[in-house]
Parts: C-alpha cells; sequence; structure tokens
C-alpha cells in the first residue's frame, strides 16, 4: 500500500465530462447531474482501508444533505486484474454491504480518473452548481474515526455551498491508498 496525498487542483476548474457504468448497470454522465448545488466526486475502490473507514460517513453527508441539492458520486478507476477485490462484481457487493445511496461508478480505462487528477483513494473533488471546483480536500481530520474528528471539513464545505457561499481556502488534502494504475 503506497499512501498518498490528493494533488493540488485550482478552484474553479471545471469538471471533466463522463460517461460510465453504474453497479445499477445503468451508464451515467456527467449531465446527468446538472442543476445539482453541489457535485461530489469520490475516487474510491473497495480494498482500500482509508476508504472503508470513510465509507459510512460519504453515505451519512449523501443522506444529510441529498435534500438540498447534494449529489455524491463514487468512481472507482481500480479495475486491475491483480486487485479482485476492485472488480465490478464486488463493487456491486460492496454497494450493497454500505448501504449506498449514491451511485457507484466504474471508470475500466482510468481515462476519468486521469482527467479529474485523482491520486488516491479516497481522492474528494466537490463542484458548485456550475459545475466548477469548489473543494478538493478531507472528509476530516480523523481519517480512521470520524467519532474522534474534530474538524468536518466536507461538511463545512457542503454547508457553504448549500447556503450560497464557498468553501474556504485552507483545505487541508485527502490521503489514501495510491490509485492502481493499470499501467504500472
Amino acid at each position: 500500500m503506497v499512501l498518498l496525498e490528493s494533488e493540488k487542483i485550482g478552484m474553479g476548474t471545471p469538471a471533466p465530462n463522463f460517461s460510465l457504468m453504474g453497479t445499477d448497470n445503468k451508464e451515467h454522465t456527467l449531465d446527468d447531474f446538472k442543476g445539482k448545488k453541489a457535485l461530489v466526486v469520490v475516487f474510491m475502490c473497495n480494498h482500500c482501508p482509508y476508504v472503508q473507514a470513510q465509507w459510512k460517513r460519504l453515505v451519512a453527508l449523501q443522506e444529510k444533505f441529498g435534500e438540498s441539492g447534494v449529489q455524491f458520486i463514487g468512481i472507482n478507476p481500480n479495475s486491475n486484474p491483480d486487485y479482485p477485490e476492485d472488480s465490478f462484481d464486488k463493487m456491486k457487493e460492496y454497494y450493497d454491504e454500505y448501504g449506498m445511496n449514491f451511485p457507484y461508478l466504474v471508470d475500466a480505462t482510468q481515462e476519468v480518473a486521469r482527467a479529474f487528477g485523482a491520486k488516491c483513494t479516497p481522492d474528494i473533488f466537490v463542484y458548485d452548481e456550475d459545475q466548477k471546483l469548489a473543494y478538493h480536500g478531507r472528509v476530516d481530520d480523523n481519517w480512521k474515526d470520524g467519532g474522534a474528528a474534530e474538524s468536518h471539513e466536507l461538511d463545512a464545505a457542503l454547508q457553504s455551498l448549500v447556503d450560497g457561499g464557498s468553501p474556504g481556502a485552507d483545505q487541508k488534502p485527502s490521503m489514501g491508498c495510491s490509485i492502481k494504475w493499470l499501467d504500472s
């Protein structure tokens, strides 16, 4: 396991377009999410302990902010044959196991992860209602135990967007396992 942090990406960068298959066996595109107050794109996978430790927090945040126009999307770029735990069939199992309430998509070519500039799992990108990057950081200050967290940055960023503001510039990077690139 290689620990990485998310890379700095300029605020205001437009969300890259995508068309990816979800665990619901439907194609999902960026256009499907137009008009949302905020779009949260989480690059994640099944086997990463950093994702597993935060998965329920992501589901809880979708639950909290869904009626306010916030939409989460999980994208798994680790469809690498060396990591069978991240297969599409296993994604469906994890979707059910964690009671996911947002689409979980597979990026089999990894082109979408590269377009976004994703580096680790989880790598969290929040786009405003114009689909411009407004937050790129961590969920909170305790990846292992959300109950022990003192600073809930993703929650605060989403609340700011829902209230018509913008998240602050002090954004701490997410950290997690490296994406398992097909060409490395």
